[in-house]
């Protein structure tokens, strides 16, 4: 006997065993690594949308829950994954810096917006306009950690790597069960596998594919990142991550190479120095019509959960978005409206199902 079962260990289902955790809750994770997306990620955390200039979805709040939330995962779990970075946002034209300063002056912006522009020194790239800082930002190094994070679970004997089968799990008036193990309740955290889970393949869950290249660039010598029409996320050791790509079609778990030529052609438009391409990389982000999360319980089964949809801010909106799981979970708390999955009810009535 448990108190619940995960299914899914990238961020959302490590947010949601960590949020249990801590909570004093025991749980068994099952996750047989299919789902690759939040391994791959970039791992940015900011929560300025830059080319709009304006605040994401609860961006304030996401960044005051979930820094917080990594900070004291680092010291539980006893390594750095978390590095704060500046992100510069390239100004490419007077426009661009008008709009900057405008921007600074706006309610919720002026936290994470420097109100300076910043001279571009840098030799390797091309900004006469300069550059803006945004504040606060980093990276999760979100291999590092989900790796680390699979690591304590097979420690603690919670982890099965394995595949979950649906036709062994039986739904009971105050619990589940699956394969002999009985817990209260089950949150499936399956990322883009949703899509195949019988339960909640009503929800509108699109997918879309992001892929990036790394690069080795010696002349370029940056140590912050760079947003133009493409993010620059520095490596070390003269290795950066360019990224990402939206591919709402392609749907094949692999690179590409028209991936490629977009993202080399976007970033040679504002990088000055040579460049050797030495890798690239590809997921499905879990995505929806309305840019947000899928998180709560089953239309007709309150025993089972969800908590998908991250997006490409899933670094951002998982241990939140966790965190009101558990809440809703554990203590019958409503779920925030916006992310609420009772906002497609109307597709599970339609689709018949029972």
């Amino acid at each position: 006997m448990v108190d619940y079962i995960i299914v899914g260990s990238g961020l959302a289902g490590m947010a949601m065993a960590e949020t249990l955790d801590r909570q004093g809750h025991s749980m068994v994770v099952f996750d047989d690594r299919s789902q690759k997306a939040s391994m791959v990620a970039g791992g940015l955390y900011n929560p300025v949308v830059l080319k709009r200039l304006n605040l994401s979805w609860e961006g304030a709040r996401l960044m005051a829950y979930s820094v917080p939330f990594y900070e004291a995962l680092e010291e539980k779990l006893g390594i750095s994954f978390d590095e704060k970075v500046p992100v510069l946002r390239l100004l490419a034209s007077v426009r661009e810096q008008n709009d900057w300063f405008h921007a600074c002056g706006q309610p919720g912006l002026g936290e994470f917006l420097a109100p300076e522009i910043r001279e571009n020194k840098n030799p390797g790239l091309k900004a006469p306009y300069g550059l803006g800082e945004v504040r606060h930002t980093g990276r999760i190094h979100t291999a590092r950690l989900l790796e680390a994070y699979r690591e304590r679970l097979s420690r603690a004997q919670s982890l099965r790597e394995e595949p979950f089968r649906f036709a062994d799990l039986e739904l009971e008036k105050d619990g589940v069960r699956y394969q002999g193990l009985e817990a209260r309740g089950i949150v499936f955290c399956e990322g883009f596998g949703l899509r195949q889970n019988p339960y909640f393949n009503y929800l509108p869950l699109q997918g879309t594919k992001g892929e990036l290249v790394r690069i080795h660039a010696p002349a370029l010598r940056e140590s912050q990142v760079i947003k133009s029409g493409v993010f620059i996320i520095p490596l070390g050791q003269d290795a950066y991550l360019v990224g990402a790509t939206y591919s709402h079609k392609d749907k094949t778990p692999g690179p590409s190479e028209a991936a490629r030529e977009e993202l080399l052609r976007k970033l040679e438009k504002f990088l000055r120095c040579d460049y050797q391409v030495v890798g690239q990389q590809a997921g499905i982000r879990p995505t929806v019509p309305d840019r947000r999360p899928l998180v709560g319980s089953h239309p007709a089964h309150p025993r089972l959960f969800v908590l998908n949809g991250m997006g490409s801010r899933g670094v951002l909106i998982a241990p939140y978005a966790a965190h009101c799981l558990y809440r809703h979970m554990a203590l019958g708390e409503a779920l925030p409206e916006a992310m609420d999955c009772g906002r497609f009810r109307k597709r599970y009535e339609k689709a018949g199902r029972n």
